[in-house]
């Protein structure tokens, strides 16, 4: 059986800040309904991936392809269709701190949409309850919030409009180890329940291990992408020193635990 074709296709891309040059014709594929986790030392350019894949920043050379369609080649229209099958949680959540959470999370609604208030108003409490936050966050302010409250709040905002593939940039930093582990199984149990593709920045080990399908490491302006038992045996010094670490082995162990 002829293997689909990738959700996110990255090919040659070339990123420069000034004369650095952080990605160096860089390829990467993003397959249909795996959880894919980005790593990198820093300044390997992992927020700055996932900024060019979502077409905030145009990339210095390449090309990237979204869905078969190529970010910055298609028109006005078929960005916003391509945008609306997409969602996104930025490091630290990104709500707006003047709007109620039920307010953040109608934001995407009232940019791609035409439903009528109500039937907004009911999806919102779906999509809030989907998170595991109790149904009277809606009328709070992200102040209001605890830590962990508050990237939940920002993950319903960005499942509003059921999107298929969800980009996630630093989802559990800031967390304590509970409601990291905890925000990790929410991660997994909503792939799973809603078939999405997701694309991970992290420097959390827990989470690599507890819930990447493959791991893309940006290592010397380029990508080396397989599973974690793939990643154990390669000889890259970086990519040693990452994996055969005390903190890895832990978390390696728990997953093993677990399984």
């Amino acid at each position: 059986m002829q293997e689909a074709p990738p959700v996110i296709r990255v090919r040659g891309l070339v990123t420069r800040f000034g004369s650095q040059v952080v990605h160096d014709g860089l390829d990467l594929d993003v397959r249909r309904g795996e959880i894919l986790a980005l790593v990198g030392g820093s300044g390997t350019g992992k927020s700055a991936l996932l900024r060019t894949m979502i077409g905030l920043r145009r990339p210095d050379a390449g090309v990237v392809e979204v869905f078969g369609q190529d970010l910055w080649s298609a028109d006005e229209r078929t960005r916003r269709e391509i945008e609306r099958r997409w969602g996104v949680l930025f490091q630290n959540g990104a709500l707006f701190s003047s709007m109620t959470v039920a307010q953040n999370v109608r934001v995407p609604f009232n940019e791609h949409t035409h439903l009528p208030a109500k039937l907004v108003g009911d999806l919102i409490r779906v999509k809030i309850g989907m998170v595991g936050l109790p149904p009277d966050t809606g009328a709070k302010y992200p102040s209001e919030l605890s830590g962990g409250m508050r990237k939940r709040a920002a993950l319903a905002r960005a499942l509003a409009l059921d999107p298929e593939v969800l980009f996630l940039d630093e989802p559990t930093a800031g967390l304590d180890p509970i409601a990291a582990t905890e925000f990790d199984r929410l991660i997994r149990d909503l792939q799973q329940s809603l078939n999405l593709t997701v694309v991970i920045v992290t420097h959390d080990l827990d989470t690599l291990a507890a819930i990447g399908d493959r791991v893309a490491v940006l290592v010397d302006g380029r990508v080396i992408v397989g599973t974690l038992q793939d990643l154990l045996a390669e000889t890259h010094p970086w990519i040693q020193a990452y994996f055969h670490g005390p903190r890895a082995r832990a978390a390696l162990r728990a997953r093993e635990m677990e399984a």
